[in-house]
């Protein structure tokens, strides 16, 4: 019976997997699939009412149906976006107003990202088309002297480019990142904007933001400003490439990010002033319900963090569950529990689907699982702690809240950052062990105190000694990022991977037998996946310019490395190797049956080729022999090559996603914008 109770805490799985079964299909569904995903999803409900309390149908009819809708959700979700649009591959002057300006980080002058809403095209071919019905980012030059704000219409020269593709096939998917983030493409100023029209005042909450930032500017030049500026405005356009690549390494990059983690610190911060300040009053703490009161105080806190800072999606999605976890307070119940994660995950998830596959919602979902099933089972251990009142057992178990936190969260996100960012930082736990509690007893509450005494100008007294331990996590990042393998590089993990480890965690912290125990078993070989699995050994870029070739222990990359610094970095991350120029021809180790062919080289000798990798546009390729050009990648897309025994294997990425509403088609840019009618 205690197991059965907790099949409630498996609903967000069924969803999840129900979502990521849609994501895998190579086809997109049609009317009669999704009729039959609504049957089961109608059936699976109807067994449930008709036998609320039986097992069977709570575990059979259950978890058919929350598979059935997880399809749907995601189904859903795809089709109410619009198409990605046919962006001309040519320098056009584009107009549109600004919906947000971005900082990106840079060593030397600050770079604005604009965020184009209703963008048109003035272009002679593109005379009568309809405003984007999505988002352009347009990078402006370092030089450009405008200052744009959101609602500021503009008018640009730019090189506009659309999604880019995979890398190579099954690498990151920045087209279906963009087809859900409302993103039509991007594009790159070659001239300065201009505005059009009046000019609109600043928002009152970007210039207060932007007054803050250069408040603490002042008070703490240099690198401490810049973090201070990152946790307190959500910019870290102030820190030094160096500083970044330090956090990164040491495995406190999350530190610079404003998440879970800072909303977090900043309500319990508020929670506790609340609480001392409600319990100066006697009569206030005999007749009110401090803690409830608390607890809203400390949300109405993070809902200004969270907007002063930029309200990005993560945090938005931190501020989601802190809310649950705020009802829970307010209702007598539980504050972190298995539960509230599982309300909070089926709201994200059915709201988002997409948003599964993100690296983001993966770490949040996992790290807040991973807290609250540790807490259910060290619960009673940190309590002994509480039953003296000495001070300093009740600093032990705050220091040690803190410490299981770290241990929980970043032992529970490790997989993660392997699937999407190919490295593992094998002393970040030892760094977190000390960064976030300094982060959280001494740098945000200091924060928090500096933005209350600025409008009295008494903000340094706070900032100063905020510095302080600024510093002491700069040295510690720089230390711990210049130690013996700080950042190993890790071959891709594949998406299966990446679930068996999802699915193993889930077994261990939902349920509450022994028998959880078994779900340590694909942990540990999901951890092993990356090492296991074939890489190829042969890759062509999207464009057919490039390719690389594994050569033992290093990637060769030809004809010109440097040329494609995005396919080159997936590549580079992808088989965690070294990169090394590649020369003008060579024959691969497989018998002599693959053969390359830069531009330039002379013909490859066709004696028992199967396999013809050219960049040669002459090339007239071998009898009997398949070639890989830059046709093929016109057709397919990037390509891959295994050599195994019985010959060469070729998959492109044409192959691995197949025919989806993101997936652009050969030789196009997207959906063509057709000319609006005209008027009668």
């Amino acid at each position: 019976m205690a197991e059965q109770r907790r099949l409630a805490l498996w609903l967000p799985v069924g969803l999840g997997l129900g979502i990521a079964w849609y994501f895998s299909l190579r086809r997109e569904p049609g009317t009669p699939e999704v009729l039959a995903w609504a049957g089961v999803a109608a059936l699976g409900l109807g067994w449930i009412a008709w036998r609320p309390h039986a097992l069977a149908p709570r575990l059979i009819g259950g978890g058919a149906a929350t598979l059935a809708v997880g399809c749907l959700a995601a189904f859903w979700a795809t089709h109410r976006q619009p198409p990605l649009p046919d962006l001309p591959a040519r320098a056009t002057i584009v107009t549109g107003r600004v919906a947000a300006v971005a900082l990106l980080p840079a060593d030397g002058p600050a770079i604005r990202r604009l965020d184009l809403a209703g963008a048109v095209l003035d272009d002679p071919l593109d005379a009568g088309m309809p405003p984007l019905r999505r988002i352009l980012r347009v990078r402006l030059r370092a030089d450009d002297p405008l200052a744009p704000v959101p609602g500021m219409v503009v008018r640009v020269r730019a090189l506009l480019r659309p999604p880019a593709p995979p890398s190579w096939p099954g690498g990151p998917d920045r087209q279906r990142r963009a087809y859900f983030d409302g993103t039509a493409g991007g594009g790159t100023a070659l001239g300065r904007a201009q505005a059009i029209g009046p000019v609109p005042a600043s928002s009152s909450l970007e210039a207060l933001r932007e007054r803050i930032s250069a408040r603490i500017v002042r008070v703490l030049p240099g690198a401490a400003g810049g973090v201070a500026t990152a946790v307190l405005t959500g910019s870290a356009v102030g820190m030094a490439r160096a500083d970044r690549d330090a956090f990164a390494d040491a495995g406190l990059a999350h530190l610079l990010a404003v998440a879970g983690l800072h909303l977090g610190i900043v309500m319990g911060v508020s929670v506790a002033a609340a609480r001392l300040l409600l319990a100066c009053s006697e009569w206030a703490s005999l007749h009110w319900p401090c803690r409830s009161i608390a607890a809203v105080a400390g949300l109405v806190a993070g809902i200004l963090y969270v907007g002063l800072t930029g309200a990005h999606l993560p945090a938005l999605r931190s501020l989601t569950m802190a809310a649950l976890v705020v009802l829970a307070i307010v209702t007598g119940r539980r504050a972190l529990s298995l539960r509230g994660l599982a309300v909070g995950a089926i709201l994200l998830l059915l709201t988002g689907p997409a948003d599964l596959l993100e690296a983001p919602l993966q770490m949040s979902l996992v790290a807040v699982m991973a807290l609250a099933a540790g807490a259910e089972h060290t619960r009673p251990i940190l309590a002994r702690l509480t039953e003296q009142p000495a001070r300093w057992r009740r600093g032990a178990l705050h220091a040690a809240h803190l410490a299981q936190a770290s241990l929980l969260a970043g032992g529970a996100t490790v997989p993660v950052v392997m699937a999407h960012f190919g490295t593992l930082q094998p002393w970040f736990v030892l760094a977190n062990l000390l960064a976030v509690p300094l982060m959280a007893m001494w740098v945000l509450p200091l924060g928090l105190l500096s933005l209350f005494l600025m409008p009295l100008g008494f903000d340094s007294v706070a900032l100063v000694p905020m510095g302080w331990g600024i510093g002491l996590i700069l040295d510690l990042a720089r230390m711990v990022s210049g130690w013996p393998a700080a950042r190993l590089a890790v071959p891709a993990m594949p998406d299966w991977g990446l679930a068996l480890w999802m699915l193993g965690l889930c077994w261990l912290c939902l349920w509450a037998g022994r028998w959880r125990a078994w779900g340590m078993a694909p942990m540990a070989l999901a951890l092993a996946v990356p090492f296991l699995v074939a890489r190829p050994d042969l890759l062509l870029s999207p464009d057919g310019r490039t390719l690389a070739v594994r050569d033992g222990a290093a990637l060769r990359i030809g004809p010109h490395p440097g040329s494609e610094r995005l396919v080159e970095d997936d590549w580079r991350q992808a088989l965690a190797l070294p990169v090394m120029p590649l020369a003008g021809g060579a024959i691969l180790p497989d018998r002599g049956r693959v053969a390359l062919r830069l531009r330039g080289a002379p013909p490859a000798r066709c004696d028992g080729l199967a396999l013809l990798v050219t960049l040669a546009p002459d090339d007239a390729g071998c009898p009997g022999a398949r070639m890989l050009d830059s046709l093929a990648t016109w057709k397919g897309g990037a390509q891959a090559v295994f050599l195994r025994a019985g010959g060469p294997v070729v998959v492109s990425d044409r192959d691995w996603r197949g025919a989806r509403p993101w997936v652009l088609a050969p030789g196009q840019h997207g959906l063509p914008v057709l000319p609006m009618a005209q008027r009668e």
